[in-house]
C-alpha cells in the first residue's frame, strides 16, 4: 500500500496547526486581559481585580506552555515535509519568522518571569507593567507570524529569480496587501475568544452561586467587550472580505460555491446552504437568496465576481471545506452579536445575574471563539489552494523528497502524542477553573505592608460579627 506524501504532510501540518492556533488564539486575549486586571487593581486598590488576575494567570501559564511546545513543532516540519517551500520563500518568510523570534519571543521570555512569579516579591508597579509588556509580546509575535502568512496569501515586495523569491522591499513585504485587514480579523477573534471563556466561566459561578462579587466582574468585563468587538468583527470582516475578492478571486469563488455567472442574469446570490459538487460543477440541494451574494461582496445590487469556471480545474481550491467552514464562522459571529446585545441588555435592566434561562447556556458558550478561529484558518488556507504561496509555488511542489510511509508514521505519533499532552493540559486548566479565584495575600514591597491573606468583603462581615468584644 503505497500512501501520497503530499496529501498526508498537509494533514499533519493542519493537524498541528489546528491544535496550535487554538492557544495563542487564546493567550493573546487572556494576556490583554489580565493587564487591564492589573492596570484596574492599581487605580482602584479594588481586591477583585488583584484576585481575578492571579487566577487567569496560572490558566495563561498552562495555555501558553501548549502553545509554546506546539508551535516548536511546525517549524521542524518545514525542513522535514516542505523543504522546497523553505527553499523557494525561505528568503521573505525565514526573516519574518526570525523577527518574531528577536522581538515578540524575546520580549515575552523576559517579562513572562517576573509575570508569572513576582507576585509580592516585586513592587505592583514593575508586575503590572511586566503583564503589560507580555500581553505586547503576544499582539507583536502575531504580527509578525500573520505578516508571514499573509505574504503567502498575497505576496509583494519580491522579484522571483531562477524560481526563488528574494526580497526586493521589506516594508511591502510586511504591509503586504491582505495582511492590515487578517492582522485585525485575528486580533479581535483572539480578544473575542477570551471574553467567551471569561463569560463562560463568570456565568458558570453566578449560576452556582459561587465568588459573587469576582464572577459579576467577569461577565461585566466580558459582556461590554463582546458588546463592542462582536459588531466591530462583522465589519473587519466585511472589509477583509472585499479585500480577498481584489486579491483571491478564486477563493471568494470557493467559499460562496459560485460556479458561473449565468448569461443575462443580474446579480449573484447568496447561497445559504447547498452540498458542492465538484465533479459536475453545480451545487445540490441549493437555497439561496437572490442578489444577496452581490450585495455583500461587491455593495451592488447587479455585481458579480468570478465563478469558479473561469478558472481552470487545476487552479480552484477546493470548495466543500472552505464553503462550510465559512458559514460556521459567520454563524458564530452572528451568535457573538446576539449574546453580547442582549447580554448587555440584561446588564443595563440589572437582571443578568438572576435571569437563569439566560445563566445555564451561557456557562457552555467558551468553545465559540475556537471553533470560529479554526474555521476562519480552514477558510484562509484551504481556500488559498492550489497555491502555498500564491503565484510563486504551489503545494504539490513544495513537499520534500520524503516517503508517505514516513509522513504517516510521525503523523500517527502526533496524534498520539498531541492527544495525551493537551488532554492533560486541558484537564489541568478545568481543575483550575473549578478551583476558582482564591484569596491571595498581598505583599507590597514598596510599602512593606506584611504578608497576610485578604478576606472577600463577606468573610470580612463575618469575622467582624463573630469577633470578641474590643
Amino acid at each position: 500500500m503505497e500512501f501520497d506524501p503530499v496529501f498526508l504532510a498537509r494533514i499533519q501540518f493542519a493537524f498541528t496547526i489546528s491544535f496550535h492556533v487554538i492557544f495563542p488564539g487564546f493567550t493573546i486575549g487572556l494576556a490583554a486581559y489580565i493587564a487591564t486586571l492589573e492596570v484596574l487593581w492599581i487605580a482602584t486598590g479594588a481586591e477583585r481585580y488583584h484576585r481575578i488576575a492571579r487566577f487567569f494567570t496560572k490558566i495563561f501559564a498552562v495555555s501558553f506552555a501548549m502553545g509554546v511546545v506546539s508551535g516548536i513543532v511546525l517549524s521542524y516540519q518545514f525542513g522535514t515535509n516542505w523543504s522546497h517551500f523553505s527553499h523557494v520563500v525561505g528568503n521573505v518568510i525565514g526573516p519574518l519568522i526570525g523577527y518574531e523570534v528577536l522581538t515578540a519571543f524575546f520580549l515575552e521570555a523576559t517579562f513572562l518571569g517576573i509575570m508569572l512569579f513576582g507576585w509580592n516579591k516585586v513592587p505592583r508597579g514593575l508586575h503590572v507593567f511586566a503583564c503589560i509588556m507580555v500581553a505586547f509580546g503576544t499582539t507583536l509575535s502575531a504580527f509578525w507570524i500573520l505578516s508571514a502568512n499573509s505574504w503567502m496569501q498575497t505576496p509583494a515586495g519580491h522579484e522571483v529569480i531562477n524560481g526563488i523569491a528574494h526580497p526586493v522591499d521589506w516594508l511591502a513585504i510586511i504591509f503586504n496587501p491582505s495582511f492590515p485587514y487578517r492582522f485585525a480579523h485575528m486580533v479581535t477573534a483572539c480578544y473575542l475568544t477570551t471574553a467567551f471563556v471569561v463569560l463562560a466561566v463568570g456565568a458558570r459561578y453566578v449560576y452556582q452561586g459561587r465568588y459573587g462579587e469576582d464572577a459579576r466582574t467577569m461577565m461585566r468585563m466580558a459582556l461590554g467587550l463582546i458588546a463592542i468587538l462582536a459588531p466591530l468583527q462583522a465589519y473587519i470582516g466585511d472589509s477583509h472580505g472585499l479585500n480577498t475578492l481584489e486579491h483571491q478571486p478564486a477563493k471568494i469563488a470557493a467559499l460562496e460555491a459560485h460556479w458561473e455567472n449565468e448569461p443575462g442574469e443580474k446579480g449573484v446570490p447568496l447561497v445559504l446552504f447547498a452540498i458542492p459538487n465538484e465533479a459536475a460543477e453545480r451545487n445540490d440541494y441549493q437555497i439561496a437568496i437572490p442578489h444577496l451574494g452581490s450585495l455583500l461582496l461587491t455593495h451592488s445590487w447587479d455585481g458579480t465576481f468570478p465563478g469558479l469556471k473561469e478558472y481552470a480545474p487545476n487552479d480552484r481550491p477546493p470548495v466543500a471545506i472552505p464553503f462550510f467552514a465559512f458559514r460556521v464562522m459567520v454563524g458564530i459571529g452572528v451568535t457573538m452579536i446576539a449574546i453580547g446585545w442582549f447580554g448587555a441588555w440584561l446588564l443595563w435592566r440589572r437582571r443578568l445575574f438572576e435571569t437563569d434561562w439566560f445563566l445555564a447556556p451561557l456557562q457552555h458558550v467558551w468553545p465559540l471563539g475556537f471553533i470560529a478561529i479554526l474555521s476562519g484558518w480552514f477558510v484562509t488556507e484551504v481556500g488559498r489552494q492550489p497555491w502555498v504561496a500564491t503565484g510563486i509555488l504551489r503545494t504539490v511542489d513544495a513537499i520534500s523528497p520524503v516517503s508517505g510511509w514516513a509522513v504517516a508514521t510521525t503523523l500517527a505519533l502526533f496524534v498520539l502524542v498531541y492527544g495525551i499532552v493537551f488532554s492533560g493540559g486541558i484537564y489541568y486548566i478545568n481543575r483550575l477553573i473549578a478551583r476558582g479565584p482564591q484569596d491571595v495575600a498581598i505583599d507590597t514591597p514598596e510599602e512593606g505592608l506584611p504578608s497576610r491573606p485578604i478576606a472577600s468583603a463577606h468573610q470580612a462581615t463575618r469575622a467582624a460579627i463573630n469577633a470578641p468584644g474590643e
